[in-house]
């Protein structure tokens, strides 16, 4: 991407590392995204190797001009006001990883570090849908349930800079066990991988259009239960009326420990679009208690795959 630079606007460079990539793009004083780039991470056997390639990244997508600062969206917990990442996922040694001092100290300018869903949260609040919003939660269902939270115009980290953990609050203690130890995590009944191993069930008792949209890709995700919905397969309807119930009680607790003014859905779950929002606030507001009707929107998320980039180029906008 090539563009024409301001020499004295501020630059940010925002970075969203995950299992398999990492994503590094300039921004502008403005927010605007003026060049963006994308490695793999397979093949880092470190984690000073993988923060090589970051800051790497970092000098080639800046193009050498001075940044006000770089904002990291890292996975697992982050302890964002020391720039630790306490522990994280699908990274060779992602654990204890000062990564604020590291990269401060091969940048020679400010860094700051958040856990991947608390950028995307702030992302969205300043940039997407979340934006004129006062208090707002922001809710990802995909593989799990991520989560952040903004209260006053300020992202809400808690006393360790791990609040938001909203996919492991208990739905039921005697559900299903939970990755991270626990039974019965919201996740594990409303996330999108809660939504294909529930219909995987089902098409084994049950005749049903999942089973031949599935054929191809091995085994059923939530996108095939959602096209089979659209069909108008019973099985599907009822696996998608059962996640939305679980979805909105997960929300309603959300609605009724915040009380925010929008909860911002993202996620691939979410790009099922009429076929889950119409049904989503319905259940919510069916469950919700009546004080607080009419005081939130839930509404579908606007930043897509940037997101990450955005909220963390964001902190420094």
């Amino acid at each position: 991407m090539q563009t024409i630079l301001n020499k004295q606007q501020e630059f940010v460079v925002g970075v969203d590392l995950g299992g398999t990539k990492i994503a590094a793009a300039l921004f502008d004083s403005e927010g605007r995204l003026l060049n963006r780039e994308q490695v793999e991470t397979a093949g880092a056997r470190t984690a000073e190797e993988v923060v090589g390639r970051i800051t790497a990244m970092i000098r080639s997508v800046s193009g050498g001009h001075p940044l006000r600062g770089v904002g990291m969206a890292s996975p697992g917990a982050v302890n964002s006001r020391e720039g630790i990442v306490i522990y994280g996922t699908n990274l060779p040694e992602w654990t204890n990883v000062p990564l604020k001092a590291w990269m401060e100290r091969e940048l020679n300018t400010e860094v700051q570090v958040l856990n991947d869903a608390n950028a995307a949260a702030w992302g969205e609040y300043v940039r997407g849908a979340g934006a004129g919003s006062t208090n707002m939660v922001y809710v990802t269902f995909s593989t799990g349930i991520g989560s952040g939270i903004v209260l006053d115009g300020k992202l809400f980290l808690g006393s360790n800079s791990y609040a938001g953990e909203l996919g492991h609050h208990i739905i039921d203690p005697s559900g299903p066990q939970c990755n991270c130890g626990s039974r019965g995590c919201w996740e594990v009944f409303a996330s999108g991988t809660a939504i294909g191993q529930e219909a995987a069930l089902k098409i084994q008792e049950r005749t049903s259009m999942i089973a031949e949209l599935a054929a191809a890709d091995g085994s059923v995700n939530a996108r095939h239960v959602f096209e089979a919905k659209r069909l108008g397969d019973a099985v599907a309807i009822e696996v998608i009326d059962r996640a939305v119930y679980y979805m909105a009680l997960g929300l309603v607790n959300v609605i009724h420990s915040f009380n925010p003014d929008r909860i911002v859905i993202g996620g691939g779950v979410s790009r099922a679009g009429e076929l889950l929002f119409p049904a989503l606030r319905e259940m919510t507001d069916k469950l919700v208690m009546p004080a607080y009707l009419g005081t939130y929107e839930i509404v579908p998320a606007g930043l897509r795959d940037d997101v990450g980039l955005v909220g963390a180029a964001a902190l420094f906008q």
